[in-house]
């Protein structure tokens, strides 16, 4: 919502927004407007430069910047009378993110948000950076305006070799000879990645400390396949470590976007859908691999967070909630020792042991408490001298009195916006955990979820918006929106093995061939050809906190060239694979979900197909067993290749590899030994 509704001046053009960082900019003095072409024609037509200023609703640093240059009239003075000035929300426009963030990088070899960038009339970058103090910014704007008006061949000139940068960055040139896939690759990427982890505390050997889910997903995977009991363990190590630090949420579920510091304790405190829906899965998957009962708290505890505090009554899923309330970073989930030691009651001084809450406080910068768990739960209970069932009954009782006293608390803000791309992430993680915990809301959940993108979130010519909010969808897909929403159909075909859900995957893949293809390289374009056209087209190749695009897009392809048995989708993912293959060796962290393609490459994916009147009961003791490169398919009608020939009244269980498949077998044991084989 606007900061100050009842503000003297009157609102900004940013009040008919929809993203509700954009409308917490409505009263600003700057005459903001959003990207579109009312703002763009005005640059173009008055000759004026343009100030792209980007930000999210849960940046910290964005909100500082506002208070301090934004809401402040003679800054807006400055900018009004030099600049037309359009604010942007990084997370409905990441195609325009994309741009002025590797500007950013090019000029000052580092970015982040806010991100300012100062334009000529046509949008090319002249100047840019990320938060700036009042006075520096208004300096910036003065000289920047100057050196337009007075020297405008020199601010031509910036603009056209930074924008010849920004066009020729990042390109994925295909290799000249073909490339195998083998395990020696796989080792020479994660042997020189394992010197940065951080045996004692997990994570890598830095701070601040990013969860960064997809690195530890293939670490977990490789670790099992391979086996590699280093790996194995620093993976689980490291869920292990961020489930008991503060970048948890100890009381209500759900992760933190980073910890400032390297024992996973002070987090950054927004929660982020995206984070969220890989991590919960990325737990999920890990309790399925080490049995670790632990872990299954964590995921029920974070989903329940998912369902009370960010699903909208459409069944779609809200994209963030602040770190800030009532100003202050944080203050909605910490606790002085009084008031903690109230609410708790007659266990308070337990329940403070084991929360490692202090007197002091235990975040000494703020001489309060964050809520972490500092020794395993059976060493607490042996210093303590409790039985396990006790001490849980007293852990749940305190943990409902701390959530009550902290409802009544002024809530973060909430960034009500749906996005199709953290949509999918999430509904594709209900989709994996209702199978291995056997819970089928979480089913249910994701399907309602993906049915609304369906009925309400595809344009006329089949693409997908991006974005939902306030009964409208106004913004095309881009890549990812694509690649997430095709990858979460895929696992809701594996839960109930509806085959509408693989059809429509098949129908949005065949709309990112035709709309998103590189006639000049391997990687898919991360905005559609038929889309607004922006100072530069780029790839989305690395894989960063979310994978990139490309990668998940090559993925899909890969399962759906063998569910359909499409040659042609399974020869583009591995000449994605390939192209961006040299580029990995150096810098593994930064293409982890690219390896997990490799590991299907080289490791191989078991096709299990599975027949029969008995197929649940088949499926649900399947999903006990961790299996990390599979597809599943079943029913007792159906028209896909492995299946069509292999319909029958008896379980039958078919383990294929390559285009081979072995005898069916009857019982999910043997079907494993079968599976273990090949490994």
């Amino acid at each position: 919502m606007p900061k100050d509704p009842n503000a003297m001046h009157e609102p900004n053009s940013l009040i008919h927004a929809s993203s509700p960082y954009l409308l917490q900019h409505a009263y600003n003095p700057v005459q903001w407007q959003e990207w579109g072409p009312v703002a763009l024609e005005q640059a173009k037509r008055e000759n004026k430069l343009i100030i792209v200023s980007i930000g999210y609703s849960a940046c910290h640093w964005c909100h500082v910047m506002e208070h301090e240059s934004f809401e402040n009239h003679e800054v807006a003075e400055v900018m009004n009378r030099h600049f037309v000035c359009i604010k942007v929300d990084r997370e409905e426009r990441p195609d325009i993110d994309q741009i002025y963030m590797l500007a950013v990088q090019l000029m000052n070899g580092n970015g982040g948000w806010p991100l300012n960038a100062i334009c000529m009339p046509d949008q090319r970058p002249i100047y840019g950076g990320t938060y700036f103090r009042k006075n520096d910014w208004i300096s910036i704007l003065l000289n920047v305006a100057e050196l337009f008006k007075n020297e405008p061949e020199k601010a031509e000139n910036y603009a056209k070799r930074l924008t010849e940068g920004i066009q020729q960055a990042e390109q994925i040139v295909p290799s000249g000879h073909d490339i195998d896939f083998n395990a020696k690759r796989l080792e020479e990427i994660v042997e020189p990645w394992k010197r940065h982890f951080d045996i004692s505390l997990g994570g890598y050997n830095r701070a601040p400390k990013f969860p960064l889910p997809n690195n530890w997903t293939f670490l977990l995977r490789y670790g099992f396949l391979k086996p590699d009991e280093a790996t194995f363990m620093a993976a689980s190590n490291t869920l292990e470590a961020m489930a008991m630090g503060g970048i948890y949420d100890q009381i209500g579920g759900g992760f933190a976007r980073y910890s400032v510091d390297e024992h996973w304790h002070v987090p950054h405190f927004e929660k982020m859908l995206y984070d969220n829906a890989q991590l919960i899965g990325l737990y999920a998957e890990a309790y399925q691999c080490l049995k670790f009962v632990p872990f299954i708290s964590i995921v029920i505890d974070s989903i329940d967070w998912v369902f009370r505090e960010m699903t909208a009554e459409n069944g779609l899923f809200y994209a963030a909630l602040d770190a800030d309330s009532e100003g202050i970073e944080g203050k909605f989930y910490v606790w002085d020792k009084d008031t903690f030691d109230r609410v708790v009651g007659e266990d308070a001084n337990l329940i403070a042991a084991y929360f490692n809450v202090t007197e002091d406080g235990n975040w000494e910068e703020e001489q309060t408490n964050i809520l972490r768990r500092t020794i395993a739960d059976e060493v607490f209970l042996k210093e303590h001298e409790l039985e396990a069932e006790v001490f849980s009954d007293k852990l749940a009782l305190a943990k409902a009195k701390l959530m009550n006293e902290r409802d009544q608390r002024i809530r973060p803000g909430l960034d009500d916006k749906c996005l199709t791309a953290w949509n999918a992430m999430m509904i594709k993680t209900l989709a994996e955990v209702s199978q291995i915990l056997n819970i089928p809301k979480y089913h249910e959940s994701a399907t309602k979820a993906a049915g609304f993108i369906l009925d309400e979130m595809v344009s006329p010519d089949g693409g997908l918006y991006r974005n939902y909010k306030d009964g409208k969808a106004s913004i095309p897909g881009f890549l990812d929106d694509y690649a997430f929403f095709i990858e979460a159909l895929i696992a809701l075909y594996e839960v109930d093995f509806n085959e509408d859900w693989l059809l429509e995957a098949q129908a949005l893949t065949n709309y990112v061939l035709k709309n998103f293809t590189d006639t000049e390289g391997e990687m898919f374009f991360y905005t559609a050809g038929n889309g607004e056209a922006l100072i530069a087209r780029k790839h989305e190749v690395m894989d960063n906190v979310i994978p990139a695009s490309n990668s998940v897009m090559a993925q899909n392809l890969q399962k759906l060239g063998l569910y359909f048995d499409e040659q042609k989708y399974r020869d583009k993912a591995s000449a994605m694979l390939k192209a961006v293959l040299p580029r990995i060796k150096s810098y593994g962290s930064a293409y982890s979900n690219w390896c997990s393609q490799l590991l299907n490459e080289i490791y191989g994916i078991n096709e299990i197909a599975i027949t029969g009147n008995e197929l649940q009961k088949v499926k649900n003791e399947l999903n006990k067993v961790y299996i990390p490169n599979k597809i599943t398919l079943g029913g007792t009608k159906s028209e896909l290749p492995l299946l069509k020939d292999k319909q029958s009244d008896e379980t039958k269980i078919y383990i294929c590899r390559n285009k081979t498949c072995q005898l069916p077998v009857r019982t999910v044991d043997e079907a494993v030994e079968i599976i273990k084989s090949h490994l």
